[in-house]
């Protein structure tokens, strides 16, 4: 309760009686949201200390956070999908987008650290790179994009390396709303229903016809419609994060090696040769023919 006595100042406001103000034996929101643990977490190593390596570290530690939320979402966007609900599975997959939307525009931030500024605290860096974050993996490893050999980065963090081997041999999201249209009555072959999921996808030219007849039919179950859609949003905006990364490492380092041994730039920008789904778009040249 507020200090009964408590003088209200001049061109304040006046805390409301209502308002709780003792926090002594209740959950605040300091203590639910963890703030002591989560804001003492910036560990600044440049000597002496760099006034830009704050800004350097809460932009990659803010990522960490949305890219947990993206993974949790995603996980249960795929076990909707599974349990063939569908509406209810797009409305994390909308969510997701929001996300990466966040993530992408969170560049901009960064890009405010001048080549000089970075390089003076760089070299404090060590070995250390985005290159490492298993969460930004195991997102990729859930929309298709696996690669075994990635373990190998991850041996010395078993808990991430468990992760990542589980999501390695787990289906995709993909697989499952793949899955799912094949309950709904459509013919995806089975070969493609019994693949190795632990392999990235590829192409799949049969699934073409598939959905070109989902996007010409009058008869297309909306919610099945709209899921191809937004994973064509979701791809997207996953290669408008990658853009706007590789752009932001060129213009604060040029053409330098990464701090995790990659070529830099070049390395970047053959990651937006990637695909999570080359079929939904694919089929844009055949619709309408």
């Amino acid at each position: 309760m507020a200090c009964p006595h408590a003088q209200t100042p001049e061109g304040a406001r006046e805390i409301e009686d209502t308002v709780r103000t003792d926090f002594s034996n209740t959950m605040s929101y300091g203590s639910y949201l963890d703030l002591g643990r989560l804001l003492s977490a910036q560990h600044p190593v440049s000597v002496p200390e760099h006034h830009d390596e704050m800004l350097f570290i809460i932009q990659h530690q803010t990522s960490e956070l949305w890219l947990k939320l993206m993974l949790h979402e995603l996980v249960e966007s795929r076990r909707l999908m599974d349990s063939d609900e569908i509406g209810k599975s797009l409305k994390c997959l909308a969510r997701v987008k929001h996300i990466q939307k966040t993530l992408t525009e969170q560049w901009a931030v960064l890009a405010t650290l001048t080549p000089r500024e970075y390089a003076q605290f760089r070299g404090s860096l060590g070995s250390s790179s985005g290159f490492q974050s298993y969460q930004y993996r195991a997102v990729e490893f859930i929309l298709g994009n696996k690669h075994e050999g990635m373990l190998k980065v991850f041996e010395s963090d078993p808990d991430a390396h468990q992760l990542l081997s589980k999501l390695l041999h787990e289906p995709t999201v993909y697989d499952s709303f793949l899955r799912a249209l094949a309950r709904s009555g459509y013919a995806v072959p089975e070969a493609i229903l019994e693949r190795d999921v632990s392999q990235p996808w590829v192409f799949q030219e049969a699934l073409v016809p598939i959905y070109k007849d989902i996007y010409e039919s009058d008869d297309t179950t909306w919610s099945l419609y709209q899921a191809c859609e937004d994973l064509v949003d979701l791809e997207d905006n996953f290669q408008a994060w990658r853009f706007r990364h590789m752009r932001v490492v060129q213009r604060t380092i040029g053409f330098k090696k990464g701090t995790g041994g990659s070529s830099g730039v070049d390395f970047l920008k053959r990651a937006l040769d990637l695909t999570f789904f080359p079929e939904l778009f694919a089929v844009r040249t055949e619709i309408g023919k």
